[in-house]
């Protein structure tokens, strides 16, 4: 992979939005420290619960702004963004189990900061990767699952050139591309798509860098991406 762009459909429908990007190289994904990490993910649930102060889960701010969002683009029934998925499990008290290193400190990041976080693994993306409206019919094998699931006509996906990467913005990765112990190379993403969602995009995305470096010993490098500068090149 060479290019990042988001696309002018996205801007579109999002003109105040933001995407920050962080590329990382040369990761040791592998020997997971489960009561470690266990404990990482503990506590950014506890500091997750400062964004679930309605009575009504669905009347809290940052699941009301997100599925606003939702509304905007054609989306699979039943689709929310990664972040109300993660507040849900922590209202509901199940907690948010170990998977491997950089998934469980994206979703840490995450919970402490209520923004959507996602990585893929750039060995596995096929040419340039985009996020922008579905043409439709864009190949798409979803996690757990061996069944073709294809992105629907103006749905906003991440898409390369073999097909789509995560559905519905940021709702569901991919199988195909998927981060774990044997990725060496790495891409995360975190978006926003109004005022609201930006307050806490960039101090996130420094405390993703961080937490990185600190346990992974990688430092990576940040983009902020924006309708006035769009693409990343020579990744």
């Amino acid at each position: 992979m060479t290019q990042v762009q988001i696309d002018e459909s996205f801007w579109e429908l999002f003109p105040e939005g933001q995407v920050n990007v962080l590329v990382l190289h040369d990761i040791n994904n592998t020997g997971l420290d489960s009561d470690k990490y266990q404990a990482i993910l503990e506590d950014a649930e506890e500091q997750a619960k400062q964004y679930l102060t309605a009575d009504v889960f669905s009347e809290n701010a940052v699941v009301q702004s997100w599925r606003e969002s939702y509304q905007a683009f054609k989306k699979k029934k039943g689709a929310r963004a990664s972040i109300e998925a993660l507040l849900k499990r922590v209202s509901q008290g199940k907690g948010v189990g170990t998977i491997n290193p950089l998934v469980d400190l994206y979703n840490s990041v995450s919970m402490r900061f209520a923004v959507p976080v996602g990585g893929e693994d750039l060995s596995a993306i096929e040419g340039d990767l985009h996020l922008g409206m579905a043409q439709g019919g864009e190949a798409f094998y979803p996690l757990g699952d061996d069944q073709n699931e294809p992105a629907l006509p103006g749905e906003i996906i991440y898409s390369d050139a073999a097909g789509a990467v995560c559905r519905c913005l940021n709702w569901r990765d991919g199988k195909r591309t998927m981060l774990t112990e044997t990725t060496t190379d790495a891409i995360m993403f975190m978006e926003a798509t109004n005022a609201l969602q930006k307050e806490n995009l960039d101090t996130a995305m420094d405390a993703l860098q961080r937490v990185i470096a600190r346990e992974l010993w990688v430092e990576g490098t940040i983009y902020h991406l924006t309708a006035a500068d769009p693409t990343i090149t020579n990744i």
